[in-house]
């Protein structure tokens, strides 16, 4: 099984370099960079910079903010840059978001994402040969590319791409088009990949005549530390963000599934009313126990492949904390999670 770290949010850009040296010195396979309050692909290329063997994901890039084509550039420096260690996670986003927060128009996600991944792909042909691409479809067209705009030809293989896949309709895209799936940490529940994802996914690859399934990496919530205290902190860090997440529609499938409608309701309701200091008290603490895993680095090895193992092929830790001394229980819990059978690989 694989394992990758998070990265905090909230993390500064000064500090990116010495975060980015510390996951690789633990012996994680990957970083995985979100996109919330700084651009995931200059934070690609900072951490990318300082790092040597680590695999860089963007988990995951907003694409309906950008044209495929300045995703491109961007993806395509990164990769270059790390001499092939760049991976493109890419995501929708909801609606709200994309409307209200970046001022960009929205369509049916997951016709756009389709589209936007075939455009990708043309332009990095193009990059790789030095030639032309040519797309024409409802949301993008992208038709000129004079060689002074190239950054081609080379032998380079592009980045891969990955999706963030919530729903069935995107894991079945997913299964036709990408290279791997990261799921979200509202709709990790083992039963919702083993059910819901794994399904969609095969069916999406079915389709398309794929032999085999994108790769698949759990981003589960987790609350972890060397202490049965620090768990217990991370764990109310949890119920804070998931009552967030959750309140948003298109992450309360895991809800629905589970028999709390009600939940779902409550939390939009705090939200609608903009009471975010009390949409942690929704979640009570039989329902934070099925939505996370939590448990000392000692602990989480057995937790994760419990729930994991043939399911998923890979698993995202929580961000590390900057305490040191943690350092050598997290080493040994890596290497016992990579040592461990792997996940779902068919």
């Amino acid at each position: 099984m694989q394992v990758f770290a998070a990265m905090s949010p909230e993390l500064p850009l000064t500090q990116v370099p010495a975060y980015a040296r510390r996951i690789e010195r633990l012996g994680f396979d990957g970083l995985h960079i979100a996109e919330t309050t700084h651009d995931s692909l200059a934070v690609a290329l900072l951490a990318a910079e300082h790092t040597e063997r680590l695999i860089i994901r963007t988990a995951v890039t907003l694409a309906f903010v950008r044209s495929p084509m300045l995703t491109a550039y961007a993806a395509w420096d990164v990769q270059t840059f790390s001499n092939g260690r760049f991976e493109l996670g890419l995501g929708t986003q909801i609606r709200q978001n994309i409307e209200d927060r970046f001022g960009m128009p929205w369509s049916e996600p997951r016709a756009r994402m389709a589209e936007y991944v075939s455009a990708l792909q043309g332009i990095f042909v193009a990059f790789r040969t030095g030639g032309s691409v040519r797309h024409e479809g409802e949301a993008y067209r992208i038709t000129r590319l004079q060689p002074y705009f190239n950054p081609g030809p080379n032998d380079l293989a592009p980045p891969r791409i990955w999706l963030g896949a919530v729903n069935a309709r995107m894991c079945e895209l997913a299964g036709g088009v990408a290279d791997g799936v990261i799921t979200h940490s509202t709709n990790s529940d083992p039963d919702y990949l083993r059910e819901v994802v794994r399904p969609a996914l095969r069916r999406g690859a079915e389709a398309a005549g794929r032999p085999g399934l994108p790769a698949l990496v759990a981003s589960t919530a987790v609350a972890t530390g060397s202490t049965d205290p620090l768990v217990e902190q991370e764990r109310e860090r949890q119920r804070r963000m998931l009552a967030f997440l959750l309140s948003t529609p298109a992450y309360a499938a895991t809800l629905k599934r589970k028999g709390w409608h009600n939940l779902a309701d409550d939390l939009r309701v705090l939200v609608k009313q903009q009471r975010w200091d009390d949409l942690s008290t929704v979640l009570a603490d039989d329902v934070l126990d099925q939505l996370v895993t939590a448990g000392r680095y000692d602990q989480l090895p057995d937790l994760l492949r419990a729930k994991y193992n043939g399911i998923a092929d890979g698993v995202v830790l929580p961000p590390v904390n900057d305490d040191e001394n943690e350092d050598q229980p997290v080493r040994t819990c890596i290497r016992d999670l990579q040592s461990g059978a792997r996940g779902g690989v068919e």
